[in-house]
């Protein structure tokens, strides 16, 4: 199935008028023609079937013939990932904990943070490709950077847990995974240079549990891919 998004289609329509390079890609690369079928998400679980009536490569039309929901996952997984000093290396994360199964990613801006901004809509593109690559109809949800502080404050009476390497006494995310009945997950991922000894405390201060996510030291897109499977997989 070739998946398309559009995330302002809705059960009310009843035809969806493609962009000119969408238009130009079904008709010209996918070599679609009058009748053919498309598929559309609007990323927020429904999937449309649609039929082409006009196909021009500057202007594609299709009529609406079926709509499907798809229910969300009963678990939620949101990681705070700090950016990566290299741009690339935390879009293949998004690209991929999109494809495994995440919910929500919010970008944290650390003490030993190197990257302080963010391309928010590269970022959207990123998800919404790996999305119709991996046929989601949900599209995981991408906030805005905000610091880490600012993160804590806004979730510290929830259970929460943060992946971090100093050697003082943690859990493994297996034997947390093992032992609960907790379907939502808040994970804190630092940058290259790890949390600071403050920002660790500061989390600890306010309930989230201190974890490890193996023997080994991970990069920060690494862990966060770990992290990311380790708990779809271990709720399938």
């Amino acid at each position: 199935m070739q998946l398309f998004f559009n995330a302002n289609i809705s059960i009310e329509d009843t035809q969806i008028q493609f962009s000119k390079e969408e238009s130009k890609h079904i008709i010209k690369v996918l070599r679609k023609s009058i009748n053919d079928d498309l598929f559309i998400t609007n990323g927020k679980g429904f999937l449309f079937k649609a039929k082409i009536t006009l196909a021009g490569i500057n202007k594609c039309l299709a009529n609406i013939i079926e709509t499907k929901f798809q229910e969300k996952e009963r678990h939620h997984i949101h990681l705070a990932v700090a950016p990566t000093k290299m741009n690339d290396r935390y879009e293949w994360f998004l690209e991929k904990a999109t494809e495994i199964g995440i919910q929500e990613i919010t970008p944290i801006i650390c003490d030993h943070s190197e990257r302080k901004t963010i391309k928010i809509e590269r970022f959207q593109k990123i998800i919404q490709s790996a999305a119709k690559q991996s046929l989601r109809f949900h599209i995981p949800k991408l906030n805005e950077a905000i610091s880490f502080k600012e993160f804590i404050k806004n979730h510290q009476n929830e259970t929460c847990l943060i992946a971090h390497c100093e050697e003082t006494k943690r859990n493994s995310l297996k034997d947390i995974l093992t032992n609960t009945k907790n379907l939502d997950f808040k994970l804190l991922i630092g940058p290259e240079g790890d949390f600071s000894s403050k920002e660790i405390d500061l989390a600890l201060a306010n309930n989230y549990q201190p974890i490890t996510l193996g023997n080994t030291r991970l990069r920060t897109e690494t862990a966060a891919i770990v992290a990311t499977h380790s708990i779809v997989y271990s709720l399938q």
